[in-house]
């Protein structure tokens, strides 16, 4: 086993980002169009700023749909994947101990088993990092990205419902889980939450819920309005991040967002953290102005903007969940 360092935090360095661009017509349907059009935003925000950003692309037809959408600094990779889920089927990239980067690959089932194995996504990982020469180690138990947070320190958040779910590891304890983090992700620490979002089809990733946007802080939704579905989960995340010693920061929630009679998990928390900006995921509702404005405050090294996501929403996550970013190296 490669003894590895600490997994860096989202909020460090960056080389580049990986961004998922929508292809399956039959997946997305009447979203196709509007979801391409959101996730293209999302990659030249990204790429205005001189980050690189790697947008990945299905075949030829989605790779011309893609160039028309996207500036010429966004750089377009052709690789096998279902959907544009690249935080959670893409690798985990990590350093060992002699500061060498690498790729981590863990298995991955459909976020429980909830939906049929798709063509590409148990490829993805490895071809992500073959093309961009990153060693690559297979992990031999289901994780996926969303589901964890750290803050760099060796400290991650994730959720009860999610890494303790039967349908994930059923042979693992909560101990074991805890000793592979430590040993493969360099983690020391583990903060247990609870429940995720109502209706989050991921059984409650982290990444929804509560974000560390700096060493020993950990940002976590306020409810808004009478009815917010997730008040009571909000609550719960709060008191056990208190209750671990942790400075707990507040964003307010988007209150409920329905589709067809059903609640949506919809989530400001879904940002995505960059070297230069932060980009926030809005869904049209009077909160998203004040999320942005309180999101931007957690960064005030660096511009935050809020970009429409309802579309991408409706393909079950947002900017966050469609992206994965890659540590920058140590010399």
């Amino acid at each position: 086993m490669i003894a590895t360092l600490p997994m860096p935090a989202e909020f460090a360095e960056q080389e580049w980002i990986w961004i998922g661009f929508p292809h399956d017509a039959a997946l997305w349907e009447e979203s196709l169009v509007p979801a391409q059009e959101q996730i293209a935003a999302y990659a030249n925000a990204v790429a205005e700023t001189g980050q690189q950003v790697r947008l990945v692309v299905h075949d030829g037809v989605n790779e011309a749909r893609a160039r028309d959408l996207v500036s010429a600094s966004v750089v377009l990779e052709r690789h096998p994947y279902g959907d544009i889920w690249l935080r959670d089927t893409g690798p985990l990239v990590v350093f060992d101990d002699s500061s060498r980067r690498y790729a981590r690959k863990f298995r991955f089932n459909g976020w429980g088993g909830k939906y049929d194995d798709m063509e590409g996504d148990q490829e993805v990982g490895a071809s992500l990092a073959e093309a961009a020469g990153l060693p690559l180690e297979q992990s031999d138990w289901i994780l996926e990205g969303g589901a964890i947070d750290t803050d760099g320190t060796g400290l991650i958040v994730t959720t009860e419902q999610c890494l303790l779910n039967p349908n994930r590891n059923p042979e693992l304890s909560r101990a074991e889980i805890e000793g592979r983090l430590r040993s493969e992700l360099g983690l020391r620490d583990v903060l247990w939450l609870g429940e995720g979002l109502a209706c989050d089809h991921t059984d409650g990733h982290v990444d929804n819920l509560a974000r560390f946007i700096a060493p020993g802080e950990l940002a976590i939704p306020l409810p808004t309005g009478p009815d917010d579905p997730n008040a009571a989960i909000y609550e719960d995340a709060r008191a056990r991040a208190r209750g671990f010693g942790l400075i707990v920061r507040e964003v307010p929630s988007p209150g409920r967002i329905e589709a067809a009679d059903l609640v949506e998990p919809a989530s400001y928390m879904n940002f995505a953290i960059c070297n230069a900006i932060v980009v926030v995921p809005t869904y049209g509702t009077i909160h998203d102005a004040d999320a942005v404005a309180a999101i931007g405050e957690l960064f005030p090294d660096r511009a935050t903007i809020g970009l429409p996501a309802d579309a991408v929403l409706t393909g079950g996550g947002s900017f966050h969940c469609a992206s994965q970013h890659v540590p920058k190296g140590r010399r």
